[in-house]
């Protein structure tokens, strides 16, 4: 397989369970953890490395080491690998996830923003997706008429937090998630809950397209994140997927879909004892009042994803508060309306959206 993305978690625990699989790795994609990098590389022995920034080169101990982006997207065209995994964080990804597919592989995606940004323009039939949430909802679906799709969010860092204090929230408040460690950015998205809009919209993608009926979709706030997904069928009952949190089963799968291993412990109901579910509110979390549009809209998750990355970034400087993340991104999304008809458009409107929150700067 080609793994994109291989220092961060997600790149890990495919890692992981490709050892386990016994599978064989053929390109190794990187950021700047290049001891972590080289240590994978004396594990898996990559055919091809490629890293973010020149200067790290000549730090990397392999004969075949690239980088940038150009590199990424001609290593996927060169490779015989059949599998691409896309762990990129970001729309970074997006191009990867578009060549991989134009050369006919078979994309097991973890980034995100692919499907956010561009999701009119990708056949999903080649797409397994590596999020919980999404394989709790592939692993739920049956031949019969589904009313509604919901998955589950852990509400953040700050879901116990009065409302009030979010206004002076810092950087180092957003990274103290009340379930898991996580990259900072998508720690950040789970805070504004950037993250479940994202995750809906590609649920979208993934399982609406194409339907004579329209999929209702939600999302709910399960504290202990044992619960990934439910499925309401039109016949009155509702399914639930259980797992132990953990990346590495919606990887396995990704990797191998006739999937017979244990992966996990199984959840232990008498153990947890009882579960707690919340309403997403939009005075906590204001992102949430733009959703229902949205999804009715969802060629314009490229505008949402867009502002999103750069509010962040403003955030990160300290040029803005927390709460104008959700303002800036709101912002954006009101302004630009118009809808992408092509794969150039998705990227102008990416690169419109960015000069327009970047120049709005403070919101202070």
């Amino acid at each position: 397989m080609i793994l994109l993305g291989s220092t961060g978690s997600i790149g890990v625990n495919t890692l992981l369970v490709a050892k386990r699989l016994k599978m064989n790795v053929d390109v190794l994609v990187a950021g700047k953890n290049i001891e972590l990098l080289n240590m994978q590389i004396k594990e898996h022995k990559p055919s091809v490395v490629v890293v973010a920034n020149k200067e790290d080169v000549t730090k990397v101990n392999h004969k075949n080491v690239y980088h940038g982006e150009e590199a990424i997207v001609k290593v996927i065209e060169d490779s015989k690998s059949e599998l691409v995994v896309n762990a990129l964080v970001g729309f970074l990804g997006l191009r990867p996830t578009l060549t991989a597919l134009a050369c006919g592989k078979k994309v097991a995606l973890a980034n995100k923003e692919s499907l956010v940004a561009c999701g009119n323009f990708i056949d999903v039939s080649k797409i397994q997706p590596i999020d919980s949430e999404h394989f709790g909802l592939w692993y739920l679906m049956q031949e019969r008429p589904v009313k509604k799709m919901i998955i589950t969010a852990s509400g953040g860092a700050f879901r116990d937090w009065d409302i009030k204090r979010l206004q002076s929230a810092t950087l180092a408040d957003t990274q103290k998630h009340p379930n898991w460690s996580m990259g900072q950015k998508i720690t950040i998205d789970s805070a504004t809950m950037v993250n479940k809009v994202f995750e809906l919209l590609e649920a979208r993608w993934l399982f609406g397209e194409g339907k004579e009926e329209k999929i209702v979709y939600d999302a709910i706030i399960e504290t202990k994140s044992l619960i990934h997904a439910l499925v309401d069928f039109k016949d009155g009952s509702t399914t639930a997927h259980f797992a132990n949190a953990s990346m590495q089963l919606p990887i396995a799968y990704a990797l191998n879909e006739k999937m017979q291993e244990n992966i996990l412990g199984h959840v232990d109901l008498l153990k947890v004892g009882s579960l707690e579910f919340r309403e997403i509110t939009t005075d906590r979390y204001p992102i949430w009042q733009i959703k229902e549009e949205l999804l009715k809209t969802p060629q314009r998750g490229v505008v949402v994803n867009a502002a999103n990355e750069v509010a962040i970034e403003l955030f990160i400087a300290q040029k803005i508060g927390f709460m104008d993340i959700s303002k800036s991104i709101i912002g954006a999304y009101e302004k630009f309306t118009a809808l992408p008809k092509s794969v150039d458009d998705v990227f102008a409107i990416d690169k419109e959206v960015r000069t327009f929150v970047s120049a709005k700067g403070s919101y202070k």
